[in-house]
């Protein structure tokens, strides 16, 4: 089982890809696509839309992997991201593939046992799962295979 796991946002979105090989969890790639800065907001979400479109294309995912809107920033980065998510699911409906939602301290539960660790736990626990000399960067990224280690251990 394949996951593009998505950390979604306006301006920059992380992505990783993990697959299942048994009991073992493997890192495929990650990484970030980026808007340009200060674009109006269509052109943005339209730029992460396609690049979310071409990743599905090159890593054929069994699943997508998303993590829900986090409402502790306040409303306008509730909004902002919302904005965000909505160009991945639609992305992923176009390309036929399913989407799972999980809250942010699911994700961290499901990585670090525990669903207020700190992002450096959870970076951490997510080299160390994955197997990675090093933790993933930019740290977009290591959000997103946090979100998809999360879906694969749910299963």
């Amino acid at each position: 089982m394949r996951v593009l796991g998505i950390d979604p946002g306006t301006r920059v979105v992380g992505w990783g890809v993990v697959e299942a090989e048994g009991s073992r969890l493997r890192a495929v790639a990650w990484g970030a696509l980026k808007a340009p800065a200060g674009g109006v907001i269509e052109v943005r979400l339209r730029v992460l839309h396609e690049g979310v479109r071409a990743l599905l294309a090159e890593h054929r995912p069994g699943a997508v992997a998303l993590e829900e809107a986090f409402f502790g920033k306040g409303a306008r980065a509730a909004l902002a991201l919302g904005e965000g998510r909505g160009a991945v699911l639609v992305a992923a409906a176009l390309a036929g593939v399913p989407v799972r939602q999980y809250p942010p301290a699911t994700v961290k539960k499901a990585v670090t046992g525990r669903g207020a660790a700190a992002k450096d736990q959870v970076a951490a626990m997510v080299r160390v799962i994955l197997g990675l000399a090093e933790v993933p960067t930019p740290a977009d990224a290591t959000d997103a295979l946090a979100a998809a280690i999360c879906d694969l251990h749910r299963g």
